[in-house]
């Protein structure tokens, strides 16, 4: 880090940051009227949102915001009016955490129970949390978390219906990903869902699932990979699944002796290659492992296919630290931690080789882009991102990228307001490939609330087209989805 940046005066302070990590214990049910500008007559639908909600069980503070029970939001859009709801997942864990007023579980990313290793030891349940994704799919809406099954939720009134094995696809405890993407295929009809379940190991087990739009099984396919893997998300071509392999080693150990949670026991291995899998869509079992630059990814924006090449671009970090962030998560200090950046890989099948650039160095994560276009080559990516050009920082605007001119565009939420995930929604009758809102809900520090934000993506220089300020807070949240379905009790 230069003497440059660490001069720069920062764009947030610490403590509003923390602010927006305030659990929200209350379920709300209400027709938002506090909005400033129009919401659009053409916006009809519902916004789901998914994220860790509590963040303290009864005062006892969860050590990493990760393992924090699961919280849907639901925003209904229709008539230009737009009404609010949000609501646990009341999975197993959840019910009898909250009966009980403490701690019951072990997290994934160092949530331990009370009494300290020898009250942890050999133990192995970990709660399903339930909150890193939300789709609506085949009549079902799902809340996914990627280390077991999804809950089934009423779409009109949030309230948690149970596990779901996917009609018998899943074994008990099987992991789905909160990651699934949408293949629209060539003509744009004919929506399909694919997905993928990791078991990992000493060897890996992917399986991949792909659904049609009415939630019926069309493949599964298993394919077993050497080592640990740690999967967070994956691209798709029309011909493949693509994975990127972190170069990371599981020490199961401290997670035997209760001294450390299974996130704690990754390491990252700096001299190791990433591994690049490229899965084929046919079921063949003619998978290819290629070897690239040493990064960590989390999220990957897209990948298409191009003259014999596949080209992905994705979300990097040229290093992590251990996931151990203390007791006290909201003491990180973004100064000392790596931000990621935008990288683009080109994989050539014939050759054998991964070349990789930069293409974005601004601090960004969670990106999206126009839905018509995933596996398909696009011009406009869209990414959460600092407020400044250079530093790692928390998120606080959305990043417009014309991959063709190399133009960027930028709206700021800096320096009170604090940006979560966009989500691309398309004008019902778009031609560009721009022609779409901008969703994202977002946390203002200085009214200690949230607001839903709608943007032009075509113009982010332009003021939102509508903002809607909620009556209260909601945590810092993960992914969302949009439905043109309308929903609301």
């Amino acid at each position: 880090m230069t003497n440059l940046q660490i001069q720069q005066p920062k764009s947030y302070t610490s403590k509003d940051w923390q602010q927006g990590y305030k659990s929200q214990p209350q379920e709300y049910n209400y027709w938002i009227d506090d909005i400033e500008g129009e919401i659009p007559e053409d916006l009809n639908g519902t916004f789901f949102r998914n994220g860790p909600g509590l963040l303290d069980i009864n005062g006892q503070l969860i050590a990493h915001p990760f393992d924090g029970d699961g919280m849907v939001c639901a925003i209904s859009f229709k008539n230009r009016r737009a009404h609010f709801q949000n609501r646990f997942v009341r999975t197993e864990g959840y019910v009898a955490e909250k009966a009980a007023g403490k701690i019951l579980y072990r997290g994934v990313f160092g949530t331990q129970k009370t009494g300290g290793w020898l009250a942890n030891l050999f133990d192995f349940k970990l709660k399903n949390i339930a909150n890193t994704g939300i789709i609506y799919w085949g009549d079902k809406l799902l809340a996914l978390w990627e280390g077991g099954q999804p809950h089934r939720l009423n779409p009109q009134n949030l309230e948690t219906i149970g596990l779901n094995d996917l009609d018998g696809l899943l074994q008990p405890g099987q992991a789905f990903s909160a990651h699934p993407r949408i293949d629209k295929g060539k003509d744009g009809k004919g929506d399909v869902l694919v997905n993928f379940s990791v078991k990992p190991g000493l060897s890996s087990t992917i399986t991949i699932f792909e659904f049609n739009s009415q939630g019926k099984l069309l493949k599964r396919y298993s394919n077993s990979i050497p080592g640990f893997a740690f999967l967070h998300d994956m691209v798709i071509t029309p011909n493949y699944c693509i994975f990127f392999q972190n170069p990371v080693a599981f020490n199961p150990f401290p997670l035997l002796l209760g001294l450390r949670t299974p996130g704690q026991c990754l390491e990252f291995l700096p001299n190791n290659s990433t591994q690049v899998i490229l899965i084929p869509r046919d079921g063949s079992k003619a998978i290819k492992i290629l070897k690239t630059k040493p990064c960590f990814v989390f999220h990957h924006a897209n990948a298409w296919e191009k003259d014999g090449e596949i080209y992905v671009d994705s979300i990097c970090y040229e290093s992590v630290s251990q996931t151990d962030l203390g007791d006290n998560f909201l003491e990180v200090d973004f100064d000392s931690m790596t931000e990621g950046k935008l990288w683009r890989f080109k994989i050539n099948l014939s050759e054998n080789n991964v070349e990789h650039k930069l293409l974005e160095s601004r601090c960004c994560e969670f990106p999206t882009l126009n839905p018509n276009n995933v596996g398909k080559a696009y011009r406009y990516l869209f990414i959460g991102a600092a407020d400044k050009p250079s530093g790692n920082a928390p998120l606080q605007a959305i990043l417009k990228i014309d991959l063709h001119t190399g133009k960027r565009q930028t709206f700021s939420v800096a320096p009170r307001g604090f940006a979560g995930e966009p989500l691309f929604v398309p004008f019902p009758n778009g031609v560009n490939e721009d022609d779409g809102w901008l969703l994202m809900l977002m946390y203002d520090a200085a009214e200690h609330r949230s607001d839903i934000v709608i943007l032009d993506a075509r113009d982010l220089n332009k003021k939102p087209v509508a903002r809607l300020h909620l009556k209260h807070h909601i945590p810092y949240g993960l992914h969302g989805s949009f439905t043109p379905n309308y929903f609301q009790e």
